[in-house]
């Protein structure tokens, strides 16, 4: 007896014969989403330093999926940037859904397995400079589908967020913009709310400061938030601000002068980028949890370089202590 095709197969099916529209279900609509804006955003990154290619690998995931991980290493303007695409398709076993059930209720709470799938866009960009700052985005969209590959249960996440080695208010205020401008763009109350969680998101409590300066982060938002064309029009809108809101102010600080002191307070701040990673993102948890997970992708993340000092404290008064005060205590940039 032949075995039936796998909701995988079947897609991969339908985008080879039919392409992916408007009318293609969200999940594959997604995936062309994040591949594109890979691309674009590649593509303008490379512009910066054309001399460093970026690596690209290709790769795919035995149950259905795969991925694009694009990276550039010791350049000449970012000491490592990631931009990374996931799909994944998976099965659901029951203690994952019913602590999925607490904010989805449309997950069957009777079945012992439920097939996923979950795509992703992941980008992180760690500059050479200590006066640029490093940034991070995800946008991601999730889905639980019965056997047919009829969806059942669907929600989007995401947000993007800077980390400044020194603080420069013009940059903090244009980075905020420029996210600011996108939600207003569907709901005037998604900037403070979504700020308000980044800020919440990326804090490490064991050192009680946040890991940089925030953005917005959002989870969950599903149908009811609002329809799912709608969420969708926010993901694109969202993912199409990034470049506007970051390339002006990598492009300004890349080439200004620094020093020693400044070289190793960028390394002891890059150590708290690893340290929220590896000990609280849930994102990084999830990922090295799922099986067959490609953990070069996961921690594509993580700095090239980093420091640990024993009891290190900033000077008083100085620019390094600067930032601190504002990583204890989130500012309203806009």
């Amino acid at each position: 007896m032949t075995e039936a095709p796998s909701i995988a197969d079947r897609d991969s099916i339908s985008k080879r014969e039919s392409g992916v529209t408007e009318k293609s279900p969200m999940r594959l609509r997604m995936e062309a989403l994040i591949k594109e804006k890979q691309s674009e955003i590649v593509a303008a990154l490379q512009k910066l330093d054309p001399e460093n290619k970026f690596r690209t690998d290709t790769w795919a995931r035995p149950a259905g999926g795969g991925g694009i991980s694009c990276v550039q290493q010791d350049g000449n303007v970012f000491e490592k940037a990631g931009v990374n695409t996931s799909i994944v398709y998976g099965t659901l076993p029951r203690p994952a859904i019913e602590k999925m059930r607490v904010n989805h209720k449309a997950i069957d709470p009777d079945v012992d397995s439920l097939e996923f799938f979950a795509a992703g866009l992941s980008l992180v960009l760690h500059p050479q400079n200590p006066n640029a700052p490093t940034v991070h985005l995800n946008y991601r969209y999730f889905e639980t589908m019965d056997n047919d590959g009829k969806c059942n249960a669907w929600w989007f996440g995401g947000g993007t967020d800077l980390t400044p080695t020194y603080l420069y208010d013009e940059d903090a205020i244009h980075f905020h913009k420029s996210i600011k401008d996108a939600c207003d763009k569907h709901d005037r109350g998604y900037y403070p709310r979504f700020k308000q969680w980044c800020d919440k998101y990326f804090y490490i409590p064991h050192r009680q400061e946040s890991r940089g300066i925030g953005g917005i982060f959002f989870d969950d938002l599903d149908g009811q938030e609002k329809d799912q064309e709608q969420l969708f029009s926010f993901v694109q809108d969202c993912l199409s601000s990034f470049l506007p809101g970051y390339l002006p102010i990598v492009t300004k600080r890349k080439d200004m002068p620094f020093g020693e002191r400044e070289k190793q307070w960028q390394q002891l701040r890059r150590g708290r980028y690893v340290e929220f990673n590896l000990v609280n993102d849930r994102g990084t948890s999830f990922g090295l949890n799922t099986p067959s997970a490609r953990v070069e992708s996961i921690l594509m993340s993580l700095p090239l370089t980093a420091r640990w000092m024993y009891m290190h404290e900033a000077e008083k008064g100085s620019r390094e202590e600067r930032i601190i005060g504002v990583l204890k205590q989130p500012i309203e940039w806009v």
